[in-house]
């Protein structure tokens, strides 16, 4: 198939590893199952100091599992992105580990205590879901077939940060005003996480075409709004003054500013050129070296044995 012809053809599940996919499409869904199988791995790292600081022995089991399932999502988008015959899986961890790969903004961040759990956990993860389900019409079925599994799991993770939330909520008046700036800090980070305007979205309009996203990122961060926003005022949270929020009376919908969000610091996390990102990069390349002896039993067994001859 020439790339015309993908064009014609997308659709849900439309193609896998036995069709002859052009190099363009094979490039751009690596790109973009990679960065959210990164995603999905560093947004594990985030969250797992918080299986020894959770406040009970059940949130310690719910973080723990909620740990385990990003990093198995990560393993079986990384998997769908290899069927693309780009990369293997080796080299996309490398990647990642060295700050050639990408993720998302909100990954980026570190969390700096209980209060902000529920920014990822529910918010956060809210978002992911709202992306994720347009996802299992993509073009690439191995990609959709990873998707149906993530969903189902990720629907009890946004339950789980829910939970936090409305516990938090509940709490004594300190834990509510913790829970107020744990969501000022984090709101326009968790807007942010559909990416650029469409207009200035780099790799929006071919993904769109062949089939491999099937909705922009307005409406995505649009949707999101409408169904988030009332959730956080029902646990009592106010909504910060910035980036403004509009309710159209047109439409019946709320709208951002977008020129509010800071796209610079933005664009920055993108390129990787993020301090504190540099910092979460940095566990994930020191946790890939401690583990390299594992690796390397496996792949070469009797090689330490032979070595103690």
């Amino acid at each position: 198939m020439d790339i015309e012809e993908v064009k014609q053809r997308a659709g849900p599940r439309e193609f896998g590893p036995t069709d002859d996919m052009p190099e363009e499409y094979r490039k751009a869904a690596t790109r973009m199952i990679q960065f959210h199988a990164n995603s999905e791995i560093m947004g594990a790292y985030i969250e797992r100091p918080f299986i020894r600081q959770a406040p009970s022995l059940d949130r310690k089991l719910a973080v723990s599992a909620q740990v385990q399932d990003e990093i198995g999502h990560g393993q079986l988008l990384y998997r769908a992105a290899e069927n693309l015959g780009i990369k293997t899986r080796e080299q996309m961890l490398d990647e990642l580990a060295n700050g050639e790969g990408k993720f998302l903004n909100c990954f980026h961040y570190p969390l700096d205590d209980w209060y902000e759990l529920p920014m990822i956990m529910f918010f956060v993860d809210g978002a992911a879901m709202r992306r994720q389900a347009t996802l299992k019409r993509t073009s690439w079925e191995p990609y959709a077939h990873a998707i149906d599994k993530i969903c189902f799991e990720e629907g009890f993770h946004i339950k789980h940060g829910e939970s936090i939330l409305a516990e938090l909520a509940s709490g004594t008046r300190r834990d509510q005003e913790r829970l107020q700036e744990a969501f000022d800090k984090w709101w326009p980070r968790i807007l942010q996480f559909f990416g650029p305007t469409d207009d200035q979205s780099t790799h929006s309009d071919f993904s769109s075409a062949v089939g491999l996203k099937t909705m922009g990122n307005d409406a995505l961060r649009t949707a999101f709004l409408n169904v988030y926003l009332p959730k956080a005022e029902k646990y009592g949270l106010e909504i910060p003054d910035t980036p403004a929020v509009t309710f159209n009376e047109d439409t019946q919908r709320y709208e951002v500013e977008e020129d509010d969000l800071d796209w610079d610091e933005f664009m920055q996390i993108a390129r990787n050129q993020y301090p504190q990102g540099k910092g979460q990069i940095d566990k994930r390349h020191r946790t890939q070296e401690a583990v390299e002896w594992v690796r390397d039993a496996i792949e070469n067994p009797g090689a330490g044995s032979a070595a103690a001859d």
